[in-house]
């Protein structure tokens, strides 16, 4: 061997330590972050129907709903029927949330329009969970449309559909899935969407912030931020088995025909505020729009009474007539 090859031994000797050692700390990094942001910040329910009725309607009747997604795991949720062959209303919810967050929107839709409403955790979120993980929008769609034939399996004391036409309210993932399920059951007549992100790439570089604690505000976050974003996005894909699609909101909803469709999202310094806008105009035709608004679905449960009927109505008004 040349002395020149020998050296070339010998560097590579002494620097293969090194390599190992910065490999091994970016696979477990990696791993810490996939397995922090797959299991989304969990805290008991805000409010559950029992505790709702009594300060509000002790007639309020509400169930529990358990059915089977498409790959076999358990999926739950609350019910309250409405008419014989009413329209049905799925609302899904926002990452680190779950559906207590939106138990009065759906007692309001309920009540204002007479149309049954389910409202499930989406897999891997609230109080133990059935299924402990999230792959962020991925497989969400899936279990939307497996919400969907729970509620077309329902049947009135005569033997009737309990529903007919169904639209879905997403937030944030649980508008990404909503886009998803609508694409592949055209059952779904109506979408109302609020905060809708461009694809699940930037619900799983949200969910990294969110847990790392890191944004773009110091010198720090905007030198990790992109390194931690990148790793993410490569570990879900790893971790998902091939389930990770990231198929953009746009190209889904371009997808979309004859249905009605209501955009929603907050001002100017929401996140969500120009992925929102972008969406919208991938419709064809276009949706309803109402932007700038100060509550958006993601901080729903923290506004004042006032402040959350401004929101809840124009939605359960979109459902009365997009459904009826």
């Amino acid at each position: 061997m040349s002395p020149r090859g020998r050296l070339a031994r010998k560097v590579f000797k002494a620097f293969l330590p090194i390599l190992l050692v910065i490999v091994f700390a970016i696979v477990f990094l990696t791993a810490w972050i996939v397995y922090g942001i797959t299991r989304p910040p969990r805290a008991p329910y805000r409010v559950t129907p029992q505790t709702f009725a009594k300060v509000t309607s002790p007639l309020l009747n509400t169930s529990d709903a358990t059915w089977k997604n498409h790959d076999g795991t358990d999926a739950r949720g609350w019910l309250i029927k409405g008419a014989d062959g009413a329209p049905g209303v799925i609302l899904l919810h926002h990452y680190g949330a779950d559906r207590s967050w939106l138990l009065n929107l759906a007692v309001k839709l309920n009540e204002s329009t007479n149309f049954t409403v389910l409202w499930p955790d989406l897999r891997g979120h609230g109080e133990n969970p059935p299924v402990s993980w999230s792959l962020l929008g991925s497989v969400d769609g899936e279990d939307a449309i497996a919400a969907i034939e729970y509620l077309r399996g329902l049947k009135t004391n005569a033997g009737q559909s309990q529903v007919s036409r169904i639209g879905i309210y997403g937030v944030e993932l649980g508008s990404y899935a909503a886009l998803n399920a609508a694409g592949r059951n055209r059952e779904v007549r109506a979408l109302a969407l609020d905060s809708v992100p461009a694809s699940p790439d930037d619900l799983v570089k949200n969910a990294t912030d969110t847990w790392s604690g890191m944004n773009n505000s110091t010198i720090l976050g905007k030198f990790l931020s992109p390194i931690f974003h990148g790793l993410a996005v490569i570990g879900v894909r790893v971790y998902g088995l091939g389930k990770f699609q990231s198929t953009l909101s746009c190209d889904l909803a371009r997808s979309l025909k004859d249905l009605r469709v209501f955009s929603l999202s907050g001002t100017a310094g929401d996140p969500w505020q120009p992925s929102s806008l972008e969406v919208a105009a991938c419709f064809n035709p276009p949706p309803e729009i109402k932007r700038d608004l100060p509550l958006t679905g993601a901080n729903l449960p923290n506004a004042a009474p006032e402040q959350e009927e401004s929101y809840d109505r124009p939605v359960i008004e979109f459902f009365d007539k997009a459904l009826r």
